[in-house]
């Protein structure tokens, strides 16, 4: 597989998780095997793309707000911060606060990156992007995200938002990553999520006090580039 370039319009085809997932016996034997291929394919095409990229900042946060959006001025500024302190930015690469956490970071001099991917419901990259990925297949994805960046900036979002933020938190959890700082945006929305965790999980012992805080959660762009850039320091 090539480097993965942007789509030129909505997919006709299955989307390439769809076909992975899709269990028909026996097609391990006609087709499985092959779509291993592409999956590695992919993998490596990822890596090679995004491995003398600088030092990175994933940040996370829907797709469906605009420029009205307070979020979406909120991400810009985030982005800037980032950039000005000497981090490229990494996003999904689609619309909404990706969008604006991309163009914060290009207007301040910043490295811009976006990983899109596959889906029905097809989202183009946006305008902001230095670097453009596009992935078939979702856990490649995280992977490069993972991989390539310092921390992870979440921002209100829904279920695609929630994945990336336990994703990371269960590696962090688990000793996967290391001085691998996650910031949470806006504690006005996060504080349901947060009080749950401690009211319930680690109520119950399902979760111990400092698993519930391995992750921070602030208010201000500014803060958030300070954490990050606090971390690294730790870290080195």
């Amino acid at each position: 597989m090539s480097n993965p370039q942007t789509p030129k319009g909505k997919p006709n085809h299955a989307v390439e998780d769809v076909k992975l997932l899709d269990r028909r016996d026996p097609s391990f034997l006609e087709t499985d095997a092959w779509l291993a291929l592409k999956v590695n394919s992919e993998f490596v095409s990822g890596l090679d793309a995004l491995a003398r990229i600088p030092l990175t900042v994933a940040v996370f946060g829907s797709a469906r707000i605009g420029p009205d959006d307070p979020m979406y001025e909120a991400a810009r500024e985030i982005g800037k911060a980032l950039a000005a302190e000497g981090f490229g930015v990494m996003t999904g690469g689609g619309p909404g606060a990706m969008e604006a956490a991309n163009r914060g970071c290009q207007e301040a001099g910043g490295y811009s990156i976006g990983c899109t991917i596959e889906i029905e419901r097809y989202e183009p990259a946006n305008a902001y992007l230095d670097l453009h990925l596009h992935f078939s297949y979702f856990f490649n994805r995280k992977t490069m995200f993972m991989k390539y960046s310092e921390g992870f900036v979440v921002l209100p979002g829904g279920f695609g938002t929630l994945d990336e933020l336990f994703e990371a938190l269960v590696l962090i959890q688990t000793g996967k990553v290391h001085h691998f700082p996650v910031v949470l945006y806006s504690s006005e929305y996060w504080k349901g999520l947060v009080d749950w965790l401690n009211d319930r999980l680690v109520a119950e012992g399902k979760l111990r006090p400092d698993e519930a805080q391995l992750f921070s959660v602030c208010d201000d762009p500014a803060d958030v580039a300070k954490i990050v850039v606090d971390a690294c320091r730790a870290a080195t």
